[in-house]
């Protein structure tokens, strides 16, 4: 082969390689890290507590700035491990004081590299990531995955009540919310067999009925004015979104159309099926997902109406009762 068409060639398949990094950004390219502390193997996030919230987006500072990273639960003098192979550097001091939590370390990954025969490895980038409140190991060399990094910091003496946790906070400050969630392999469409959900919620359980109304489809509202177009789905604040059903994205769904804490949301549209999921945060508005993928996270409701029964509410785009499809996911 001519050196001129080589040449040409190599460029063409690195277009196509830049062209996927641009709808696959570097940090969401793999598959799903590791277990990071011991004792939660999910890798379940940080609710809200009276420090505030542990989700990617959070308000932090009074609501003057947004929360970079995500909070992984994990107990304080806990086994902490790495979520994914590479080189470490550090110290990383987060909040630059030397308090009792002041400690961490940064992590970086290679990337995959991929061969087409005779042409030269063409490499993605990798993972980097910054885990914060735990004293490392070591601070340089190579670490594998699920090789113990270090332990966790004693939090409550700093913070004392708060959901103790590691800051996870990807270098460029992308969202890691989703290789933090377990693994969910996709399903194929099940004819009405929607999935789980909200995390503990494996049952898609209802909303009964609290002081601001009741869950269910074609409950009362405003008065007695109108009926609920929806159903209510438990789910608690700050809790992991799972699509019901594969389908594609559009977004966002804006319920209140006020900006406040919950007026966010996601629509799906599957083979057969069209679905909204409001008070959610959705990891994306547009593109593929599979049922059972990590879909979003639930916000902070008790902000907005302090006392309710925390919920997603899911709302067909025809506005028929989804009910069934929900109950026939019990078990499942």
């Amino acid at each position: 082969m001519p050196a001129l068409s080589l040449v040409a060639l190599v460029s063409l398949v690195s277009t196509a390689f830049a062209k996927e990094l641009d709808a696959h950004p570097p940090q969401q390219q793999h598959r799903h890290w590791a277990q990071i502390c011991s004792g939660n193997p999910t890798n379940k996030i940080r609710g809200c507590d009276r420090y505030g919230c542990g989700y990617f987006g959070a308000d932090r500072h009074g609501h003057k700035g947004k929360h970079v990273g995500v909070d992984v639960i994990c107990a304080d003098g806990a086994t902490v491990y790495a979520p994914f192979s590479g080189q470490l550097s550090g110290p990383i001091r987060f909040f630059h004081n030397g308090n009792a939590i002041d400690d961490g370390v940064q992590i970086r990954g290679s990337g995959n590299c991929f061969f087409l025969t005779w042409l030269p490895a063409l490499s993605l980038p990798g993972y980097c990531v910054k885990l914060v409140c735990i004293h490392p190991v070591r601070y340089h060399g190579q670490i594998q995955r699920g090789q113990q990094l270090g332990r966790m910091l004693p939090m409550q003496k700093v913070f004392p009540g708060i959901i103790s946790h590691i800051h996870v906070e990807n270098c460029d400050h992308s969202d890691p919310t989703q290789l933090l969630g377990p693994v969910v392999p996709p399903l194929p469409q099940q004819g009405s067999h929607w999935a789980t959900v909200c995390s503990g919620n494996p049952t898609n359980e209802i909303r009964g009925c609290d002081r601001y109304g009741c869950g269910y489809y074609g409950a009362p509202r405003r008065n007695g004015k109108g009926k609920h177009t929806g159903v209510d789905v438990i789910c608690s604040d700050g809790a992991t979104v799972y699509a019901p059903f594969s389908g594609q994205l559009s977004g966002p769904v804006k319920f209140f159309h006020n900006g406040n804490a919950i007026d966010d949301g996601v629509q799906i549209r599957g083979s057969g099926f069209c679905v909204k999921l409001l008070c959610i945060h959705p990891i994306r508005y547009n593109g593929r997902i599979s049922k059972g993928q990590v879909l979003g996270r639930m916000l902070p409701m008790q902000r907005v109406f302090p006392g309710i029964t925390s919920h997603i509410h899911v709302e067909n785009c025809d506005h028929s009762d989804p009910t069934s499809n929900l109950e026939k996911g019990k078990g499942q």
